[in-house]
């Protein structure tokens, strides 16, 4: 299986007076990818999600670790796999690279809502079979 991969360039909003990555901007940079994902691998924009169908998949639980410092000018490799999905939320693992170096490793929960209601409901089963592909089975 392989997971969703994006790249993305460090840029200098992302970056303190050293010159490296500030790491709340990582969090920016992790829904990014995130909102990549649902947009070119599931087919799902935010727009459509949030604006026509009424829906969220806000973040309900988040944590990195930090490998090493990322700094101005290097582009970022991200690997979006989901460990679990559930009724109305899905656990993912999104790690970066550079080169052959990891920067970081982020493991977080999506939970769908109802934006009208502000209520989690269950994932649509065709979006569901969607991030299905991405789930990385461990034995």
């Amino acid at each position: 299986m392989a997971g969703f991969s994006h790249r993305s360039p460090v840029m200098f909003q992302h970056c303190d007076p050293a010159g490296i990555v500030f790491y709340p901007r990582y969090f920016e940079m992790i829904n990014a990818v995130v909102e990549t994902f649902f947009d070119t691998a599931i087919g799902w924009s935010f727009h459509q999600m949030h604006s026509v169908d009424r829906v969220g998949i806000p973040t309900g639980k988040i944590e990195a670790e930090f490998h090493a410092p990322s700094r101005l000018g290097d582009d970022l490799d991200w690997v979006l796999v989901f460990e679990k999905i559930g009724g109305a939320s899905a656990a993912y693992v999104l790690r970066a690279y550079c080169g052959d170096e990891a920067r970081l490793t982020a493991r977080g929960t999506l939970v769908m809502v109802d934006l009208d209601r502000m209520t989690s409901r269950r994932w649509p089963e065709a979006i569901r079979q969607k991030l299905e592909t991405f789930l990385e089975v461990h034995s």
